[in-house]
């Protein structure tokens, strides 16, 4: 029976490689022409290169945050085989650092490498996509968005601007920044100017500071001539590499305004719809990789890089006090709340994110919260 059944698949091969044959030599094509044509189609159809480039509002090459750009360009080419080849531009190589979201729309790149929060002027609720204060931490950020209805809702929001967006790195809970002069209480903020992007720049301006957008690469030399009085970055890790240490010797903790903040693979909308399905699945699992890739780096280097922190006598790492933290956390509220009346999508937003926020803090009291309390003992 075996055998009657190749035989059979042996015939219905033949007659569609005669019919095959015999419908380009009715068209006057050799053997050799018709070899040719059939795998030059093949290579058409399953084999087309896509050469893309990446814009990034980082440093070329940056530590964590230039480096996962690379990554991320290094796994999809890889998983697609070579498909898809990305050539990785660093802030101000192509386009300026807070020009990535612009080109990405345009169409003149295909993806940028950034964090949503840089792009409120364009919709207020992109915050709610890079970290919003006393919001969640990494953990439940990708809780979220993976499965909390969080990533449609960021594709439903980019997409009257002809984008969308996958999750593609996380650097955790940061430090709340790096300050010329002490802050011991909330009236302390009034009168400087700080670097704080997304709606931890919103509070502060309640308290009475002058908040500046900044890329990274501009922090240092603006914190050193004391043009801003206080800046946040990141962490340990990227705010050694980055040489705040030596512009500024207050360092304060926690990170009120970004509890985790998500890094985004940005994508032109057209220019993804052009791949295939495959590849299509090859994106997202990449930045899957990319997500995932980055938070353990940063979980790492950052406790790595405290450690030369606390032993650098020329830094003093301060505690905001209470009475700032809850300050700071009723105006976040505020502020949140309100651009929840923005428009229907922000209201949608706010919702989601708040409903997952209260249901999380429920579990993370009796788990994660309960847990790191306990090891201290």
């Amino acid at each position: 029976m075996g055998d009657d059944k190749n035989r059979r698949e042996r015939l219905k091969t033949g007659f569609k490689v005669f019919c095959g044959a015999s419908a380009f030599a009715a068209l006057g094509c050799s053997d050799g022409q018709i070899k040719e044509t059939t795998a030059a189609k093949y290579e058409k159809s399953e084999k087309k290169q896509y050469r893309w480039k990446m814009v990034t509002t980082w440093p070329k090459n940056f530590p964590g945050l230039g480096t996962g750009a690379n990554k991320l360009a290094n796994y999809i080419e890889t998983l697609s085989d070579g498909q898809i080849s990305l050539k990785v531009y660093g802030a101000s190589e192509l386009v300026p650092a807070l020009g990535v979201f612009d080109a990405v729309q345009r169409g003149s790149v295909q993806m940028g490498h950034g964090a949503a929060y840089y792009w409120q002027g364009k919709h207020p609720a992109t915050s709610f996509f890079g970290s919003v204060p006393f919001g969640l931490n990494a953990h439940e950020m990708n809780a979220w968005l993976y499965y909390g209805g969080g990533l449609e809702l960021w594709h439903k929001l980019y997409a009257p601007f002809g984008l969308m967006s996958f999750p593609a790195g996380n650097t955790g809970v940061q430090m709340g920044g790096w300050f010329n002069k002490k802050i011991k209480t909330p009236e302390d903020f009034k009168g400087l100017k700080v670097r704080m992007p997304g709606l931890g720049g919103s509070v502060l301006s309640r308290l009475g500071a002058t908040v500046v957008t900044l890329s990274g690469g501009d922090i240092f030399q603006a914190l050193k001539t004391n043009n801003i009085d206080g800046s946040e970055w990141v962490g340990p890790y990227n705010d050694l590499a980055s040489g705040l240490h030596k512009a500024a010797k207050y360092y304060y903790t926690p990170g009120w305004h970004e509890p985790g903040t998500a890094i985004e693979a940005l994508i032109n909308r057209e220019a993804f719809k052009t791949l295939p399905s495959h590849l299509q699945e090859t994106v997202k699992i990449a930045c899957i990789a990319a997500n995932q890739d980055m938070m353990s780096e940063y979980t790492f280097k950052n406790a790595q890089s405290f450690e030369d922190i606390k032993n650098d006598k020329n830094i003093k790492i301060m505690h905001f006090s209470d009475e700032i933290l809850r300050q700071l956390h009723k105006t976040s509220e505020d502020v949140v709340k309100e651009l929840s009346k923005h428009d229907e999508i922000s209201k949608e937003i706010y919702n989601s994110f708040k409903k997952f926020k209260k249901m999380s803090m429920s579990w993370d009291l009796v788990s994660e919260n309960s847990f790191s309390l306990a090891r201290q003992l």
